[in-house]
């Protein structure tokens, strides 16, 4: 594999994770209300 190519999709593949993480853990928040809420 380039290592251009690699330079390029690391920093992606990073902000993507970190944004999926981040959107996971509110979700996970929200559904813990939700059904807290519902008990």
């Amino acid at each position: 594999m380039d290592w251009r190519l690699l330079v390029v999709l690391l920093p992606l593949i990073a902000a993507g994770g970190w944004a999926f993480y981040n959107i996971g853990k509110i979700a996970i928040a929200q559904a813990q209300a939700f059904l807290n809420k519902q008990a």
